[in-house]
């Protein structure tokens, strides 16, 4: 019965730490890049560049606020 139990401890401890190896290794998977963030001229707003309205002046959120800034300028 002693050894049954020991055993079963040193298959579980074996099992546990192929568990944790495996963990660690999804962790080293590639990430993706970072992309540039642009500030909005007229509200401040930090977002992704591909997803900015730019223009020759700067970048802006969204076409309501490059109107806004745009006709506030003018």
């Amino acid at each position: 019965m002693k050894y049954l139990l020991i055993s079963c401890i040193v298959i579980g401890l074996i099992w546990w730490f192929k568990r944790g190896r495996r963990i660690d290794n999804s962790s080293n998977a590639t990430k993706p890049e970072p992309e540039a963030m642009v500030r909005c001229l007229h509200c401040d707003l930090h977002l992704p560049s591909p997803d900015a309205v730019h223009t020759e002046k700067g970048a802006y959120c969204s076409l309501e606020h490059r109107d806004l800034q745009e006709s506030r300028d003018a």
